[in-house]
C-alpha cells in the first residue's frame, strides 16, 4: 500500500512550499545608482545566490554525512549532480529516491529567509521578526497535523518531517520573542544538544544578498540574526553574510571576498587570550591551500589522484570536530575549498562534496556565496536548469519566482 501514498506524499510536501503565482516582474537595464548596477544585474546576482546554493545542496545531498571512502565506493569521484538513494529525515531530503537536482533543508532555509526578508526594510532587519517567521512556520505545521483526516501513517509522514525540521528552532524562538532572558539562555544552551552548530550559516548567504556591495552592513545585520548561534559561530555566520554581500557588488574581485573577512564590527579581535577564532580559521585555510600546491608540480588540481587534493583533505581531517555540522569545521572546509580552487564555482563544490562530512551544507554555503559573486548567467547551464526544474516540479520550490520577489522587494517595486 505504501507505494500508493508516495505520490500523495510528494503532493503534500510540494504544495506546502508552493507560492501563489504573481504578476511577472521585468527587470530592466535601468541603472540603480545606490547599488552601482542595473535592475537586471541585481536580479542575476540574487538568482545566482539562490540557485548556486541549491546546486551545492543538490550535489552534496546524495552523500550527506558520508565518509570519503563510502562516497568513492558508491559514486566514485563526484563531479556533477546525481540521484540519491537515502532515507528521508527532517534536516535531509523529504522525498525518498529524489532525482539529481533535489535538495535538503539547506535550500528550505533560503526560502524561509527570503519570506522573512520580504517583510523587512531595505536597510535594517528586525531579529524578533525572524524568530516570529520561524515560530509561525512551525506552528502552521502543527495546525496542518491537526487537520489531517484518516489513520494511514503515510498521511502524517510529511508533517512529522516538517515539525522535526524546526522543533529545535521553535524552542529558542519563543523565549527570544518574549524577551525571557533566562528561558532564552536555557533553550539556547540546549539547542541541538548545546553544540556550536552551523545555525546561521544555513541562511547567511540570503541575508548577505540583501545588502549588495555592503559587507559591513551585512555583517552587522546578520550578527543580529545569529541568536541561534553560540560563541564564535555568531562571528562566522556574520562573516558568511559579509562575504556574500561583497560578492554581490558588480565586478567584485576575489580580493573583495577575502577582504570582507577582515571586517570586525563586533570586535572579536579584541578577545582576551584567545583572539579571533574566525581569523585563525582563515589563516588555516590559506596555509592548507598554499602548502597543498607544493605537493604537486601541477598545483592544486581537482582530481582524485592529485597529491595536492589528498594533502588538503588530510589537513582538514586534523581539524575535525565530534559533530560534522560544527560551525568552525564547516567554515574551515568552505574557505579552504574556495581558496584551493581559486574561487572557481564548480571546483569549490567538487572539493567539498568529495571531502564528505556535512557536504550538502558546506557546498550550499559556498554555492550561495559564489553564486552571488558570479551571477546566475555564469553558473553551469545543465546543472542550474536541472536544479530549478526538480525543485519546482517535485518540491514546490520555485527558485526563479522567489528570486523575482526578493529582487523586486529590494528595488521597492
Amino acid at each position: 500500500m505504501k507505494s500508493l501514498f508516495l505520490p500523495l506524499l510528494a503532493l503534500l510536501l510540494s504544495t506546502a512550499c508552493t507560492r501563489n503565482p504573481k504578476e511577472q516582474i521585468e527587470f530592466t537595464d535601468r541603472e540603480v545608482p545606490e547599488l552601482g548596477m542595473t535592475e537586471a544585474q541585481l536580479h542575476n546576482k540574487v538568482l545566482g545566490m539562490l540557485v548556486g546554493s541549491a546546486l551545492g545542496d543538490a550535489m552534496g545531498a546524495p552523500t550527506e554525512m558520508w565518509s570519503r571512502e563510502d562516497i568513492n565506493l558508491h559514486y566514485g569521484f563526484v563531479k556533477s549532480l546525481d540521484s540519491m538513494i537515502r532515507d528521508v529525515s527532517p534536516e535531509g531530503i523529504w522525498l525518498p529516491n529524489l532525482p539529481a537536482g533535489g535538495t535538503t533543508d539547506d535550500t528550505r532555509w533560503k526560502v524561509l529567509t527570503v519570506d522573512y526578508l520580504l517583510s523587512q526594510k531595505s536597510d535594517e532587519l528586525n531579529a524578533k521578526d525572524f524568530a516570529r517567521e520561524i515560530l509561525n512556520t512551525y506552528e502552521s505545521y502543527t495546525e496542518e497535523l491537526k487537520s489531517i483526516k484518516g489513520t494511514e501513517s503515510e498521511l502524517f509522514e510529511s508533517v512529522y518531517l516538517k515539525l522535526g525540521w524546526l522543533q529545535e528552532w521553535a524552542k529558542v524562538s519563543q523565549p527570544f520573542i518574549d524577551e525571557n532572558l533566562v528561558g532564552y539562555a536555557d533553550s539556547l544552551g540546549k539547542f541541538y544538544g548545546g553544540e556550536m552548530v552551523c545555525a546561521g550559516l544555513l541562511y547567511a548567504p540570503a541575508l548577505g544578498a540583501y545588502f549588495p556591495g555592503s559587507p559591513e552592513m551585512a555583517y552587522q545585520e546578520a550578527y543580529k540574526l545569529s541568536f541561534y548561534d553560540l560563541g564564535y559561530a555568531k562571528d562566522i555566520s556574520a562573516q558568511a553574510a559579509a562575504m556574500t554581500a561583497a560578492g554581490m557588488k558588480l565586478e567584485a574581485t576575489k580580493e573583495d571576498l577575502l577582504a570582507s573577512l577582515r571586517l570586525d564590527p563586533a570586535k572579536y579581535f579584541e578577545s582576551r587570550l584567545v583572539g579571533r577564532t574566525a581569523y585563525s580559521i582563515l589563516k588555516n585555510a590559506l596555509w592548507i591551500s598554499a602548502e597543498a600546491a607544493k605537493q604537486d608540480s601541477l598545483g592544486n588540481q581537482l582530481k582524485e589522484e592529485s597529491k595536492a587534493l589528498q594533502f588538503a583533505f588530510a589537513q582538514l581531517d586534523q581539524h575535525l570536530q565530534d559533530m560534522p555540522f560544527h560551525a568552525g569545521e564547516i567554515w574551515l572546509q568552505t574557505l579552504t575549498a574556495m581558496i584551493y580552487s581559486d574561487f572557481d564555482f564548480m571546483g569549490t563544490l567538487i572539493f567539498l562534496v568529495n571531502y564528505g562530512r556535512d557536504n550538502d551544507t558546506t557546498a550550499a554555503l559556498a554555492g550561495g556565496i559564489l553564486g552571488a559573486y558570479y551571477g546566475f548567467d555564469n553558473l553551469p547551464k545543465l546543472e542550474r536548469e536541472k536544479v530549478i526544474k526538480v525543485n519546482k516540479e517535485l518540491l514546490g520550490i520555485d527558485l526563479e519566482q522567489i528570486s523575482n520577489e526578493l529582487t523586486a522587494h529590494m528595488l521597492g517595486k
